[in-house]
C-alpha cells in the first residue's frame, strides 16, 4: 500500500480523497480507455486478439481477485486455478438449467459459486497463517481438479471430458459460441475488468478495504481496535474469490472454448497468476493489470526476438529461456522493488510531474 501521490493543492476534502486526484491520472485513464474501447478494435489482427489482448484481460482479472486476497488482506493463496475452474463448470451446468437467461448475467451469478467455494476453504484462515494456509489452499486446487475430473455430471458424461462454450446472443450479435468474433470477446473481457477493477478500487478505500489492510498488517492489534478477524478474512476470500470465478469463465469459453480440468492445472493457472501478483506490485489494482501485460508479453517476445535477428533455437530452448526469465524478474522485483512495476510507474509519474526538476 502506497502514500497517496502529492503535487497538486486541493481545497475540499473530497477533492483529496477521490480515486485519481491527480489531474494527469485522471486524462491518462481517460485516455486508456477510449484506445482500447475504440482504437484498438480497428487496428488488432486475430493474433493480438488470441496472444496478447485476451490473455491480459482474462487474467488481469484474475490476479485482480487474487490481489484482493493476497495484496489487500495478506491471506496467501495457491488455489487460483481450482476457484476458476468452479467458475468455468458452475457457468456450464448453469447455462443449462436457465437457457432464457442472458449468459453473461449466468457467468456474474457462477462467481457465486466460486466464493462459496473460497469461503470454504478460507476457514483454515482463521486459525493458521503463512505456509500452512498456503498448503490448506493447495489442498483446495487439487481437490476441485480431481473433483471436476471424476465426476462426469459436471460435463454431462462426455467422453471427451470437456465443456463447450454454450452459443449465446445479446441485440442479435453473437457474444458466445464458435461464431463470436475475437474483437467481441475482447470488449466483453475488457469490460468485465474495467468494471471489477473500479469496483475494487472503491471497496478498498472504504471500511471493508481498511479492515483487510489492517488485518494484513497486524492481525493481533486489528482485533483489539475491534475489527473481526473471521469475518473480515472470509469476506475477502469470498470477494477474490468470485472475482477469479467470473474469470475462469471467461478463460474457459473465450480463450480456451473447449475446456477440461487439466486446463485449470496449477502449473498453467496458479503460478503464473500468483507471479502476475508479485511483479506486478501486491496491493494495487493497476498492479494486477502490469503483472498480467509481462507475464503475457514475456514469452511472447522470446518467441519472436530471435526470429527478428535470423536466429533459430530450438523450441525447447526457448521454453528453457522463458522460465530463466520470468524466475530472474520475480528474484529482481523481491529484492529490488517489493512492490512491483506499480511502484515503478508511480515513481515515473512523480519524475514526470516535477520535470525538469525531478528528485
Amino acid at each position: 500500500m502506497f502514500y497517496r501521490e502529492a503535487g497538486q493543492y486541493k481545497t475540499s476534502y473530497p477533492a483529496d480523497s477521490a480515486v485519481f486526484p491527480i489531474l494527469q491520472d485522471k486524462i491518462g485513464i481517460a485516455l486508456l480507455l477510449l484506445i482500447a474501447y475504440a482504437v484498438v478494435p480497428m487496428i488488432a489482427s486475430s493474433y493480438w486478439y488470441e496472444v496478447i489482448l485476451l490473455p491480459v484481460c482474462v487474467f488481469g482479472l484474475a490476479a485482480l481477485g487474487l490481489n484482493v486476497l493476497t495484496g489487500y488482506a495478506g491471506q496467501i493463496s495457491l488455489g487460483t486455478g481450482g476457484f476458476m475452474a468452479v467458475g468455468a463448470y458452475s457457468t456450464y451446468k448453469l447455462h443449462q438449467f436457465m437457457p432464457d437467461v442472458n449468459i453473461l448475467i449466468v457467468v456474474l451469478i457462477s462467481g457465486l459459486f466460486a466464493a462459496a467455494f473460497g469461503v470454504l476453504f478460507g476457514i483454515p484462515s482463521l486459525r493458521i497463517k503463512g505456509f500452512y494456509l498456503a498448503v490448506a489452499t493447495l489442498a483446495a486446487q487439487f481437490f476441485l481438479e480431481w473433483l471436476f475430473q471424476t465426476v462426469g455430471w459436471f460435463t454431462d458424461y462426455s467422453t471427451s471430458a470437456t465443456i463447450a462454450a454454450p452459443p449465446s446472443t445479446l441485440f442479435g450479435i453473437d457474444i458466445m459460441g464458435p461464431k463470436t468474433a475475437a474483437s467481441t470477446k475482447y470488449l466483453i473481457c475488457l469490460t468485465f475488468l474495467v468494471i471489477f477493477g473500479v469496483i475494487v478500487k472503491n471497496l478498498t478505500r472504504s471500511r471493508i478495504g481498511r479492515s483487510w489492510m489492517a488485518i494484513r498488517d497486524f492481525d493481533i492489534a486489528a482485533e483489539l481496535i475491534g475489527i473481526r478477524p473471521m469475518r473480515t478474512k472470509l469476506l475477502a476470500f469470498a470477494v477474490s474469490s468470485y472475482i477469479i470465478g467470473v474469470s475462469g469463465a471467461l478463460y474457459a469459453f473465450y480463450i480456451l472454448e473447449n475446456a477440461e480440468a487439466e486446463g485449470f492445472d496449477i502449473l498453467l493457472i496458479s503460478f503464473p497468476i500468483l507471479f502476475m501478483v508479485v511483479i506486478g506490485g501486491l496491493g494495487t489494482v493497476i498492479g494486477s493489470i502490469f503483472g498480467a501485460i509481462f507475464i503475457t508479453l514475456v514469452p511472447v517476445l522470446i518467441d519472436n526476438v530471435p526470429d527478428a535477428f535470423g536466429l533459430s533455437i530450438p523450441s525447447h530452448v526457448v521454453q528453457h529461456i522463458r522460465f530463466m526469465v520470468l524466475g530472474a524478474a520475480i528474484i529482481f522485483f523481491l529484492i529490488v522493488e517489493p512492490h512491483g512495476l506499480a511502484r515503478l510507474w508511480q515513481i515515473g509519474k512523480e519524475k514526470l510531474r516535477l520535470w525538469p526538476f525531478p528528485h
